[in-house]
């Protein structure tokens, strides 16, 4: 028998599996739980392994697996509803696999996601994007990686690749190709490719304060850059991301 929050954790970490393909962080967990500290979502987790119902995954960060549920979970749980204030934090959904043949660098059309048939569609990848210290993006076309249109939102897309480790808590990990929806605006919580003063671009979360914008990391080591509304242009959106193990 499971206890009231050790079946609270397992449904959340299922629900949020299910959503986006990426387990949650620890906050978000005791967040969700209305815990106050990380050490109780440990125990809970330590105890859901011991009884068999999840697992974790040795070298990778927020690597948890559920590996099965209690009969009383025969049908996937109810969103939990969003409470008035509250931001909705983004995980990304996950693509497994590689990348399709090398095409020659040269700037295409970035890919439109609406195939009516439901076939793969190929996206461009357009260089680097920095989880980490800003750098030089988006750039030529190097090459493409082709999705199901499941993984997409109407619109132009474009992939870049992350360089850096200032987004492991969102589940953004270095080596990773983003998905990114081209658009020039996003709500507060969104995970954004940002260019800051024409020269260098960033993947980070979105925040407003006040007149200002911040750029935030999922990564304590890294801190929160605070800047004029004129200095930072949004390029798009993430969406997604492609995974290779």
């Amino acid at each position: 028998m499971l206890t009231r929050k050790q079946l609270e954790l397992l449904q959340f970490i299922q629900q949020r599996m299910q959503e986006s393909g990426v387990p949650p962080s620890f906050d978000e967990m005791k967040d969700a739980l209305d815990l106050k500290s990380k050490s109780g979502i440990h125990r809970l987790i330590t105890a859901l392994e011991e009884r068999g119902f999840l697992r974790r995954l040795p070298n990778r960060a927020r690597a948890i697996e559920v590996i099965r549920l209690p009969e009383s979970m025969t049908s996937a749980p109810a969103q939990r509803p969003v409470q008035t204030g509250e931001v909705r934090r983004f995980t990304p959904s996950v693509v497994e696999g590689g990348r399709s043949k090398a095409a020659p660098p040269m700037r295409q059309p970035m890919a439109q996601a609406q195939d009516e048939s439901g076939r793969a569609i190929t996206i461009p990848v357009m260089g680097r994007i920095a989880a980490g210290t800003p750098i030089s993006a988006i750039q030529n076309q190097s090459h493409s990686v082709t999705l199901s249109p499941d993984f997409l939102s109407g619109g132009e897309h474009y992939a870049l690749e992350v360089r850096g480790d200032s987004m492991i808590e969102a589940g953004i990990l270095d080596g990773d190709l983003v998905v990114i929806k081209k658009q020039d605006t996003a709500n507060t919580g969104d995970i954004v490719v940002a260019l800051i003063d024409d020269e260098e671009a960033t993947l980070k979360r979105l925040r407003r304060r006040g007149s200002s914008i911040a750029l935030e990391a999922a990564n304590p080591a890294y801190e929160t850059r605070v800047l004029g509304p004129d200095r930072v242009q949004i390029q798009g959106r993430l969406v997604s991301l492609v995974r290779r193990y």
